[in-house]
Parts: C-alpha cells; sequence; structure tokens
C-alpha cells in the first residue's frame, strides 16, 4: 500500500468518501449559554466595556467584565457537559 492510497472498509456508512463532521457539546453548549438570560447581564457589560475602551485613549482594559462573562458561560457549561459524553 502506497503513501496515499484510501482504504474504504466494507459496510463504512460513508463509502462516498464524506466524512461526518464531529460537533463538539462543549461548543454547542458555550452558544446556548453565552445566549441564556443569567450570562447576558456580564455579556451586556463586556459589550459596554468594549464600547468605552475603543472610543478613546484609555487605560482601562475590560478583563474583569471578560473573566465575570467567562465565569459565567463556564459555570453554566459545566453544569450538563459530561451528561453528553460516551
Amino acid at each position: 500500500m502506497a503513501l496515499g492510497d484510501e482504504v474504504v472498509l466494507a459496510g463504512d456508512p460513508n463509502e462516498d468518501g464524506e466524512e461526518e463532521e464531529m460537533v463538539d457539546p462543549q461548543d454547542t453548549s458555550k452558544e446556548t449559554c453565552s445566549e441564556s438570560s443569567e450570562c447576558q447581564k456580564y455579556k451586556a457589560k463586556l459589550d459596554e466595556c468594549n464600547e468605552r475602551v475603543g472610543r478613546g485613549n484609555t487605560e482601562e482594559t475590560c478583563e474583569e467584565e471578560l473573566f465575570d462573562f467567562v465565569h459565567c458561560v463556564d459555570s453554566c457549561v459545566s453544569k450538563g457537559l459530561f451528561n453528553n459524553l460516551k
């Protein structure tokens, strides 16, 4: 067998060469959690800060707002992530 040759197993559900794309349950949960009402208040504060910082010369960073938002999303994701694992 030469390098680059493909092996197709008999009974492979995708014999036409297409691979089924895997979806990471953590990514799906992060999207859902970031849109939740619980985390939206942190997202709004982060957006406000980003607008304020983007307007002018300031030494302010939005680090605290970012950490609050990420913490909220991570807490939400951790509640149900392992239920999706096989």
